[in-house]
This record gives structure tokens, C-alpha cells and sequence, in this order.
């Protein structure tokens, strides 16, 4: 695979940041993160976890940012956790817990945090991605797959069962498949992800990141507001039952209708013009 060099996603005068594990680059009100550590095939090890949570939320709270794209250099997505970091650990004198305890809680808040943030996120997934890396494109709010993309959950493999991935891989594909990704470890393909529905679609080898700033920009082009109120509502109806979701969609319904957005939304689809968004 071809190495993604930051200055390859610049389209803009915003540099991207330097010595960090994950480049920023801002273009179009699209902020791409890009995970820098190709040589641990960009495993999310704490200092990974930390630096692209950091961020993400500060494209978050950006207001010149509407949405973002997680690319990747090097070889893989992302490998998972870093699991030299984890058995060095295994020294400590509580034999690792504190440790394990801290990763899996920072690596879940990053994973909640991307599914609580008001602005859609897109993966550019080229290489492998597994465990935690798998992980990471499932929360992700959409994503787009290299024809080589490869895609699994083999801590099986291993004797540690993906537990963690299984939540955000299980509310985004089937429970049958997530459980057999988990049960049997497989590298799964990228046309078998896109049936799966853990990815969007899939493009040629190298185009990833192309497809998914086409997504980022059309997505930029919305009102800001009212999908920061649908994506919240979305996240919050989904494990409701039926009369709860509803309840909750209704609600936000409202709350879109009236937001200043909607009512120039519609009057701009009324009287057959460009609608000029209000919110930042």
C-alpha cells in the first residue's frame, strides 16, 4: 500500500500538526485526522488513544469544521491495541490490572466520544484493520473501504476474546456476523464488510480517502445544526424499544423544527432556491 503523506490531503493553507501520532489537515470544512505511526501499524497503544481523542474533540468543537475523516498511513488502519505495551505491563505489581483497566476505559470514551460528537465521522480504511482498529471504523459514522481493505476480530486467536469491539461492531452489523467475526477470528474482505454492513462501500485500491471526503463534503454542504440534532437522536433511539424511540425521534423532530435552519430549509425548497444555512 502506498504511503498517504500528509501533504497528499492539504488542500487548504491549515498545516498538519507535527509530532503527534495523528496529523491534522483542515480543507473544504473537513478536518482529516490521519493515524501517523505506520511502523506499530498504527496500533491504538494510550499515547494513540489519547492524541486522536484529543483530536477529535478539538475538530469537534471547532466551528469551522463540519466533518471528519480518520485516515491512516502505513500499511494497516490500525492493528488494535499495541500488544507489547500490554504484555510489558504484565510485570507490574498488580500484574497489569491498573493498567488494562485504564486502556479499556480510555479507549471506550474515545469510541463514545466519536458517537456523542455533533459532526459526523467518516473512516478511510486501506490495509487491515482488527480488534480495536476494527473497532474504531465500526463507531466511526460512516465508512469507505480500499479494495484491499481487510477487516477482523481475532483476539480469539490469541486467548483474548474482543469484547470491547464486539459493542460498537455488534450496533453496526448483524449480531450473526459480528458474533462469527469474533468466534472464528477471520480476515474478512472488504466486499464481505460491505455485506456485512460495516462499511459504506467500496472503491478501488487507494481511493478510500477520495470517497470519503466526497461523503465529508456533501455532508459539510447540510446545515450543521440540524445533524448534530439527528445524529444525537439517532445514537439515543436506537436500543428503545419501540414506543421510546419513537418518543425520542419526536422530540428531536420538534426541536429540528424549530431551530431557525429548518424554517429556511424548507422555505428555500419552497420557493426552488439555495438554502443559506445560519448555523455555524
Amino acid at each position: 500500500m502506498k504511503l498517504l503523506k500528509a501533504k497528499s490531503i492539504v488542500t487548504s493553507a491549515t498545516p498538519a500538526l507535527s509530532n503527534t501520532l495523528a496529523l491534522r489537515t483542515d480543507a473544504d470544512s473537513v478536518a482529516t485526522l490521519t493515524l501517523d505511526n505506520p511502523a506499530s501499524r498504527n496500533a491504538l497503544s494510550m499515547a494513540m488513544i489519547e492524541c486522536l481523542g484529543r483530536e477529535i474533540g478539538a475538530a469537534g468543537a471547532d466551528p469551522a469544521i463540519r466533518a471528519i475523516v480518520v485516515a491512516a498511513n502505513g500499511p494497516a488502519f490500525s492493528a488494535g491495541h499495541d500488544l507489547k505495551e500490554i504484555q510489558a505491563h504484565r510485570g507490574d505489581s498488580d500484574q497489569g490490572r491498573a493498567y488494562f483497566e485504564t486502556l479499556m476505559s480510555a479507549c471506550s470514551a474515545l469510541m463514545q466520544d466519536i458517537a456523542n460528537l455533533p459532526k459526523p465521522v467518516i473512516a478511510a480504511v486501506e490495509g487491515v484493520a482488527t480488534a480495536a482498529g476494527c473497532q474504531l471504523v465500526a463507531a466511526c459514522d460512516l465508512a469507505v473501504a480500499g479494495e484491499n481493505a481487510r477487516f477482523a476480530t481475532p483476539g480469539v486467536n490469541i486467548g483474548l476474546f474482543c469484547s470491547t469491539p464486539l459493542v460498537a461492531i455488534g450496533r453496526a452489523i448483524a449480531p450473526k456476523h459480528a458474533m462469527e467475526m469474533a468466534l472464528t477470528g477471520t480476515l474478512y474482505g472488504a466486499r464481505d464488510a460491505d455485506r456485512f454492513g460495516l462499511v459504506n462501500r467500496v472503491v478501488p485500491a487507494g481511493a478510500a480517502y477520495d470517497e470519503a471526503m466526497k461523503l465529508a463534503r456533501a455532508i459539510a454542504a447540510r446545515s450543521a445544526a440540524t445533524i448534530a440534532i439527528g445524529k444525537k437522536a439517532f445514537h439515543a433511539q436506537r436500543d428503545l424499544d419501540l414506543a421510546g424511540a419513537y418518543e425520542v425521534a419526536s422530540k428531536a423532530m420538534v426541536q429540528n423544527l424549530l431551530h431557525e435552519d429548518s424554517e429556511e430549509g424548507i422555505g428555500a425548497f419552497l420557493e426552488r432556491r439555495e438554502p443559506r444555512w445560519r448555523s455555524p
